[in-house]
């Protein structure tokens, strides 16, 4: 597989020394000049919502020959895209719910994630389930047998096993290796199990931004759709307040939890996903995550996943979230509770409110199907097509997001308004993808390779205009300030709460984001909006 130098053809292989991405590149000019000249034009689809989902149809739709807008009101994986547990799942927990399409979806999905689209962002990442007294043998054996069965999903997605090992018993000394938090007493080992794991949500979803604009869709956020039919939307630039039509032969609703407010008939129920934020010395120092089981529950577990940054993630929740739905949801004082309790349950020593950092919920856009909990409703998408012809796109999961991007072009195909071939983002690299092989032998910070793939060595040149670049932006943590260069320059950063809440991930721990605030504003243009309130 070849990288991504979007300022090359396609495809076009990276080499050190590439001038910048100035076909993928995001910025503040490039959205005034494409969003000026939209008025004049009829455009083959229109997006309206640019999470992981409506960017994957951006992507799909302009990589089919057609031309594409995409607008979302606020910023790349502003709604649920950026608060999942960043992991790409390989289904396991469908397959035990009988769900056996999704639970294969999910695992191809992961496939394809993991070898050829964007194996910069997933990482191969080990987990511990701990045979605690509170996990019956019974228990331990269903789950086990779940893992074996999670390995054979992962053969029939024909995924290397050299990019998931198999799954296998641990002695207690191997568990305790690995997480060494746990409770010794009683411990009878642990099920070690591999799933894929990503960098980081948001940065997905600007790869997929960004690689779509590559391929001439126009990426506009800040762009709210005040109203939409079939034939395209009444929209406000948010930054003027200037009103204007875009005009379309297909449209494609991929807002989310938002979906049912724009297009009629769309009946949604989100259920509310709460993770906490963790410094990693509070457990130990983690060798793998963790999965510890919920009572009563057979299928259910709380994640514990170390990040890489110092910080582990604990979550997560499925509650109903009845109600207006708010553009940035909260944890609720109960949840944080009950993760806690779960956690607790394991380890050795408590972890104590006062250690959270910080905490963050998303809504997931699930389809009413009248079950009575949200965790029993199918994670299948659905994709459903107005009277008018406005295609709508909703449940489903990040890992998936391609597939459920494909269903929906497949839909605006099927009206028989525009046409094209068949997808082709299976095989299309995302901005920054290269051969593991060719990431091994970049040059510059590891971290930056970690994160930004084959174009890690331009974020370190920017260290050529400015050596303080390649200093952290806040002691004790690694991001770079080149990273934040770097996201208004290219990424489509347009002002603070863009830069830490979104490109890099310094806003989940609110203290962090008040050190790093200074150096996002000194980053931005004149006249940008340097003060945005976290979000």
């Amino acid at each position: 597989m070849t990288p991504v130098s979007a300022s090359l053809p396609v495809g076009a292989s990276f080499h050190a020394g590439a001038p910048a991405p100035v076909r993928s590149s995001l910025n503040a000019a490039r959205r005034a000049r494409e969003l000026d000249a939209l008025p004049g034009e009829v455009v083959d689809v229109l997006v309206v919502g640019l999470g992981a989902t409506g960017a994957g149809v951006a992507l799909d739709a302009a990589s089919r020959g057609l031309t594409v807008a995409a607008i979302d009101a606020h910023d790349l994986a502003f709604g649920t895209s950026r608060w999942s547990s960043k992991l790409i799942h390989g289904g396991l927990r469908y397959l035990a719910s009988g769900q056996v399409d999704v639970a294969h979806e999910s695992a191809v999905e992961r496939g394809v994630l993991m070898a050829r689209t964007a194996p910069h962002l997933v990482r191969v990442t080990p987990f511990v389930m701990p045979l605690t007294p509170l996990v019956s043998r019974k228990q331990a054996a269903i789950v086990r047998t779940g893992f074996h069965a999670g390995d054979a999903l992962r053969l029939g997605a024909r995924t290397p096993r050299a990019l998931l090992p198999g799954p296998r018993r641990l002695s207690p000394v191997e568990t305790l290796r690995l997480a060494p938090a746990l409770r010794p007493l009683g411990l009878r080992g642990g099920l070690l199990s591999w799933d894929g794991q990503l960098a980081d949500d948001a940065r997905l979803v600007t790869a997929i931004a960004r690689t779509a604009a590559a391929h001439g869709a126009r990426i506009l956020t800040r762009v709210r759709a005040l109203r939409l039919d079939g034939s395209g939307a009444q929209v406000r630039d948010e930054l003027t307040g200037r009103e204007l039509t875009v005009r379309a032969r297909t449209v494609v609703n991929a807002t989310g939890v938002w979906a049912g407010g724009l297009v009629d008939g769309v009946r949604l129920r989100p259920s509310r996903g709460t993770h906490l934020v963790v410094r990693a010395e509070s457990l130990g120092g983690l060798g793998a995550g963790l999965h510890i089981p919920i009572p009563g529950a057979s299928n259910r577990f709380v994640l514990v996943i170390p990040q890489g940054d110092g910080r582990v993630y604990v979550g997560l929740t499925d509650e109903p979230a009845d109600g207006p739905i708010p553009d940035v949801p909260e944890p609720t004082p109960a949840e944080i509770g009950f993760l806690l309790d779960i956690l607790d349950s394991a380890l050795d020593l408590p972890v104590r409110r006062s250690d959270v950092l910080g905490a963050f919920a998303g809504l997931r856009p699930l389809l009413d199907d009248a079950h009575g909990a949200t965790a029993d409703i199918s994670r299948r998408h659905a994709v459903l097509t107005s009277p008018d012809g406005v295609v709508t796109i909703v449940g489903g999961k990040l890992t998936t997001y391609r597939r459920m991007a494909e269903d929906a072009v497949d839909a605006v195909l099927a009206t028989g308004r525009v046409t094209a071939g068949p997808s082709r983002t299976s095989r299309i690299p995302l901005a920054g993808a290269a051969a593991p092989d060719v990431l091994t032998r970049l040059d510059g910070p590891r971290r930056l390779v970690q994160r930004y793939g084959a174009e890690a060595p331009l974020l370190a040149a920017l260290a050529r205009e400015d050596a303080s670049l390649l200093e952290p932006v806040v002691p004790g943590l690694p991001v770079l300030r080149a990273e934040l260069a770097w996201a208004v320059r290219h990424e489509g950063a347009l002002d603070v709460s863009d830069l830490l809440d979104r490109r890099t991930r310094i806003g989940l721990v609110p203290a962090d984001r008040a050190a790093a605030l200074a150096a996002a504003q000194a980053v931005l243009p004149p006249g940008a909006t340097g003060t945005a309130p976290a979000a």
